[in-house]
């Protein structure tokens, strides 16, 4: 793989990445019964309640599939890739996701490490 800004490209990569129209027509097939636009609904106010409750400082957990919760970065001092000059870097909220326990077996089941 080789690397673009500090990251791996996916050029040798075959793993498929998801986006959230693919979710949604993927749960639309799977649920019949249902109709597409209904899922739409669904998946969005998940996600919607998901970040708004990240946005308030709450832990979101979902059994078996993982808990989302925000963690702090403190201030630092970083460095301009470009320039090499020094910057600021101000105080911040990131999005953390861990991995619940059902999930992480799954995951991991057909894995010979």
């Amino acid at each position: 793989m080789t690397p673009t800004r500090g990251r791996f490209s996916a050029e040798k990569d075959t793993r498929a990445n998801m986006i959230k129209s693919e979710l949604i027509q993927r749960i639309a097939r799977r649920n019949g019964h249902l109709y597409q636009r209904d899922v739409e609904t669904i998946v969005s106010t998940i996600l919607d309640e998901i970040t708004a409750a990240l946005a308030r400082g709450d832990r979101v957990e979902l059994r078996g599939f993982g808990a989302f919760s925000v963690k702090k970065r403190d201030a630092r001092t970083g460095r301009n890739p470009r320039t090499g000059a020094q910057v600021s870097v101000q105080e911040k909220s990131v999005p953390f996701f861990k991995t619940g326990k059902e999930m992480r077996e799954r995951l991991n089941e057909n894995y010979q490490g």
